[in-house]
């Protein structure tokens, strides 16, 4: 017996010996002690998304098109790239084998782009829903182009047809001009997606059609400054330009998403991408397959973040809701009795958390049914019922009002009276109403708020003014009352907005 065997017997004795001292006997130790693996949670994710990718591929296109005029530089853009859209890539420009791999993809004759190019050419992805050959991708994709052609999983080419699009969303669906039936995908509930669930995105990367790759749901929820519906799926399965308008996949198979766009400073993949969800894209999708055009509902409203001095200001109990700052003269909102400064708090059953939420909603809603709109009006909440209208321009679905900063010490305003000369200087309507801001002291509360020159105030403390002596009387009279703030609002080329002012 070696030095290391004693020690291992010396205390196993001694281990063992203790246990018998306690009256413990071996068959109890057996009994009681049974040795148990360590437990490791579930990654969730499958041995191998194969079986997945092979079933859905065959629904998945690649699609190229051709423009015979290049239109508008977008190179002082500062959205974010989108994956589709055909753009210089740096390094590449002049390169032999890269004119080679072009050509390769796309055809001869193809040119890589540059600044003397007639001709541009540029590949997206997109997904069959109906096996007479209905393709969903970005309206960015085909924007504009003259010829558009689809290439199927086994490499057959066919051309294809806008069947109709949403600039807004950024979805168009086109048409296979073909006899044959081809392999569908579905939509998806992408309510019920997660962050940090597993999703497939299957497309056209740099023309490499049929690439898979996987990731998971980064955030939801997510506003790029695309417009006013923004509400993209986040991920961070790589996407790349060509992926436009491709499907994202659950673990099931079915589309919860069509990426469109992605974050990149370089260009090239960073782990940032972004997808509209299937809950919008589907109801976008029906119309378009229905009548070729979306129409939404409108209610003719302009809207503005309520701030925490302005949910103070309006006695709400945090900062929720959006702020009505105009309304459209005959609008739905209008002919229910809607008015400036009431806060919308539900629209159709929905709580509106946050601002951005309101269009998304509206939009939803059905034309022609009467919809419950709970506001906060005068410390406490009413509802009415707004019967929705069509549109077709609907940017006062639910507009955005431009805002203000924050200050809370005096006001540091020179106004004037509106007056024949003002409304010339500024562009007042003829029926315009109000004081004019002539200046606004620098480092001030109010230019801090983002006043500025040609702003009309047209209400103060939600009582009309039409005069600076008037806004005197109601300054003095909110001082009086020991208020800690002025309610103003104001009118900027020809939008409303509300403020506050901070008094002291």
């Amino acid at each position: 017996m070696d030095i290391k065997t004693g020690r291992f017997l010396v205390t196993g004795l001694l281990i063992l010996g203790s246990v018998l001292g306690s009256g413990i006997t071996l068959a109890d130790l057996r009994a009681t002690y049974v040795p148990t693996a360590i437990e490791r949670p579930d990654s969730g994710r499958p041995g191998s998304f194969a079986d997945l990718v092979e079933t859905v591929s065959p629904a998945v296109v690649s699609i190229s098109t051709r423009t015979s005029r290049v239109p508008h530089s977008m190179g002082n853009s500062q959205r974010p790239p989108t994956p589709g859209t055909q753009r210089p890539v740096p390094g590449f420009q002049g390169n032999p084998e890269f004119e080679q791999f072009l050509r390769r993809f796309f055809g001869p004759g193809h040119q890589a782009p540059g600044p003397h190019t007639r001709q541009r050419r540029t590949v997206g992805s997109g997904f069959i829903i109906d096996a007479e050959g209905l393709v969903v991708t970005n309206h960015h994709v085909v924007a504009g182009a003259d010829e558009i052609e689809v290439v199927l999983a086994d490499g057959q080419i066919l051309p294809a047809t806008v069947h109709g699009h949403d600039r807004k969303t950024d979805i168009a669906l086109l048409q296979i001009e073909s006899d044959q039936t081809f392999p569908t995908v579905s939509f998806g509930d992408s309510t019920q997606a997660r962050v940090g669930d597993w999703v497939i995105a299957i497309g056209n990367p740099f023309g490499l059609g049929g690439t898979a790759t996987t990731g998971i749901i980064s955030a939801r929820g997510r506003d790029i400054n695309n417009g006013p519906y923004d509400d993209y799926i986040q991920i961070d399965a790589p996407i790349n330009r060509g992926n436009s308008g491709g499907p994202l996949f659950d673990t099931t198979g079915l589309v919860i998403g069509v990426n469109t766009a992605i974050y990149s400073p370089s260009g090239g993949n960073v782990g940032i991408g972004f997808a509209v969800p299937s809950e919008q894209a589907r109801s976008i999708v029906s119309q378009l397959r229905e009548r070729g055009v979306v129409q939404r509902a409108w209610l003719g409203v302009h809207i503005q973040r309520v701030t925490p001095d302005l949910a103070e200001r309006f006695g709400l109990d945090r900062t929720r809701g959006a702020l009505i700052s105009s309304v459209e003269t005959g609008s739905p909102a209008d002919k229910a009795g809607m008015v400036p400064g009431d806060i919308i708090l539900k629209f159709d059953g929905t709580v509106v958390n946050r601002m951005r939420r309101l269009p998304r909603l509206v939009a939803r809603a059905v034309i022609g049914d009467r919809v419950e709109v709970d506001l906060w009006r005068d410390g406490r909440e009413i509802t009415v019922h707004p019967q929705m209208q069509p549109t077709e321009d609907d940017t006062l679905v639910a507009g955005h009002s431009p805002q203000g900063g924050e200050g809370t010490v005096s006001l540091g305003l020179l106004l004037s009276a509106l007056d024949t000369e003002s409304r010339q200087r500024y562009g007042f309507d003829g029926d315009a109403t109000g004081i004019v801001v002539e200046q606004v002291r620098p480092g001030s509360p109010a230019a801090e708020k983002g006043l500025q020159s040609g702003d009309l105030i047209v209400q103060v403390e939600q009582s009309p003014v039409d005069s600076p002596a008037g806004m005197n009387q109601l300054l003095n009279s909110a001082r009086q009352k020991n208020q800690k703030a002025l309610l103003l609002l104001v009118e900027r080329q020809g939008h409303a907005h509300f403020i506050t002012l901070g008094l002291t």
